[in-house]
């Protein structure tokens, strides 16, 4: 949980694909440390960087299974952007947000 509380921006926001906004104490050191979130499986697939300056901006898909609150969810695919900022000498992740991949 350390390396994941470095790697955030204090600022950090995810949108999941439920359409919820998720602070990274909410999403990262609440439910994930909690394991209220289990990943099961996060295997990411082919990764596009853009990168201008201070800025980064990922964008991929992956393969996502996992339990919420005790209870499994299926092996879906999800599209992701993340943008990162360079602060302070090091890149963090600033916005997530995960849409389901319709095939």
């Amino acid at each position: 949980m350390e390396v994941a509380r470095q790697l955030h921006a204090d600022d950090f926001q995810l949108i999941n694909p439920c359409g919820e906004s998720l602070s990274k104490e909410q999403c990262l050191l609440g439910a994930v440390a909690s394991g209220e979130i289990d990943y099961l499986l996060w295997e990411p697939e082919a990764i596009e960087v853009r990168l201008s300056g201070e800025m980064a901006l990922i964008r991929y898909t992956s393969r996502l299974e996992l339990a919420a609150g005790g209870q499994g969810m299926p092996l879906r695919h999800y599209w992701h952007t993340d943008s990162y900022e360079r602060r302070e000498g090091h890149w963090q992740a600033v916005c997530s947000q995960a849409t389901e991949k319709i095939r």
